[in-house]
């Protein structure tokens, strides 16, 4: 298995169609096999009306498998996940943050927009 379990990671599932709900995960893998994860975290989804991804405030464990369109980044070990929010960096596009710490850059949307 290419993951750990331990490892940090943030997981975009990729849109079929430009209407789908935009989905983030981001967690922790607590199991793995070959073909699916079991990762524990905080589900976060695009909303339009502020242009923004926004976390759902329930932890959850999802069980994800890793034959569907995925993109799957490592963290650091380090990242505390419930200081994890997304900020418009007119640069970068948007990035993923830790407090004032850059994680990510996610340049889904291209720089400044």
């Amino acid at each position: 298995m290419i993951l750990d379990v331990g490892e940090k990671v943030h997981i975009i599932e990729k849109r079929k169609f430009a209407e789908d709900v935009r989905r983030h995960f981001i967690g922790e893998v607590t199991r793995c096999t070959d073909s699916s994860l079991r990762v524990k975290g905080y589900a976060w989804i695009f909303d339009r009306m502020q242009s923004m991804y926004t976390r759902h405030p329930e932890k959850r464990e999802r069980i994800i498998s890793l034959e569907g369109d995925l993109i799957i980044n490592l963290l650091p070990q380090d990242v505390i996940v419930t200081d994890i929010r997304y900020v418009k960096d007119p640069e970068k596009g948007l990035v993923v943050m830790e407090g004032k710490r850059p994680i990510l850059a996610i340049n889904e949307f291209g720089p400044g927009q």
